[in-house]
């Protein structure tokens, strides 16, 4: 199961866009898969991962490779989209600041202004 990532070239990208596709992602797994050692039918894999803050590390059979492979590569894309949509979103954010400072007046003094007093 192999799944496409493609995006317009000219279609600005909006973080609603962007969580849309990060919402596509179905399966994923984190870590790193390592090759052990060869053996007489073939490679020994293993998966490396933190959990916990401990390093994980598990045999994966040869059938499922092809599957872990496509998981990890699912959750690299997925930290590609969240730093993208953070990214996107803040530059929103700036924006809608920086429009809403424009529409205010600039007042005529830093300072606030003291009441005098009355007494001789």
């Amino acid at each position: 199961m192999c799944i496409a990532y493609t995006t317009a070239m000219n279609t600005p990208r909006t973080p609603d866009s962007v969580f849309h596709e990060i919402a596509q992602i179905q399966r994923m797994d984190r870590g790193t898969l390592s090759i052990l050692r060869q053996g007489p039918s073939g490679p020994y894999y293993n998966h490396q991962c933190y959990e916990n803050g401990r390093n994980v590390s598990r045999y994966v059979p040869a059938d499922q490779v092809a599957v872990l492979r496509e998981d990890l590569q699912s959750f690299r894309r997925f930290e590609q989209l969240v730093a993208e949509y953070s990214q996107l979103l803040v530059e929103q954010t700036r924006a809608q600041r920086q429009a809403g400072t424009k529409k205010k007046p600039a007042p005529n003094s830093s300072w606030p202004k003291t009441r005098k007093s009355n007494r001789s």
